[in-house]
């Protein structure tokens, strides 16, 4: 159930604030799920690592029924490209990560109420502070989520 305020419009009708601080929260530990990753995305991110596509399938990723997942640490349960250099933990594909990860905070679990999005804020520091994001915006984004599940990017949705 949607939380709402007047006239049916989401409770987060006046934006919300939010700024990566590449602290790699969202991507370590169990729990945080799976991470689809399309045709596309794939292509990105072996040209990125200079692979093949079929060399970074078989060290990266798995199949999951009908949809391709990045593997995560089997110990730590966490993202195969969380890295750490120089005493910090970040993304070693972050400049061309899966659109699910350019996604966050902005997946509809949780924006369903302020709640959800204040347990969100417990793990990512970066929820809550930094630049604002429209109403407009977060709709946009949320969108985006359409690319995890097919083989074509949604219109609008870039690798930004």
């Amino acid at each position: 159930m949607k939380s709402v305020v007047g006239n049916n419009a989401p409770w987060y009708v006046a934006g919300l604030h939010f700024e990566c601080t590449e602290c790699g929260a969202c991507c370590s530990g169990p729990g945080e799920g799976y991470i689809w990753v399309t045709k596309p995305e794939v292509e990105f991110i072996a040209e990125h690592l200079k692979m093949t596509v079929e060399q970074l399938r078989q060290r990266y990723t798995k199949r999951v029924g009908l949809r391709t997942t990045i593997i995560e640490e089997s110990i730590t349960k966490d993202c195969i490209f969380l890295a750490e250099c120089a005493g910090q933990r970040g993304c070693a594909i972050y400049s061309v990560r899966p659109n699910q990860c350019r996604n966050w905070p902005f997946w509809p679990e949780n924006l369903k109420s302020p709640g959800a999005w204040n347990q969100a804020a417990r793990k990512c520091p970066g929820i809550n502070r930094g630049r604002l994001y429209s109403f407009k915006e977060i709709e946009r984004i949320k969108r985006c989520r359409k690319w995890w599940r097919d083989t074509e990017p949604t219109a609008g949705c870039s690798k930004e």
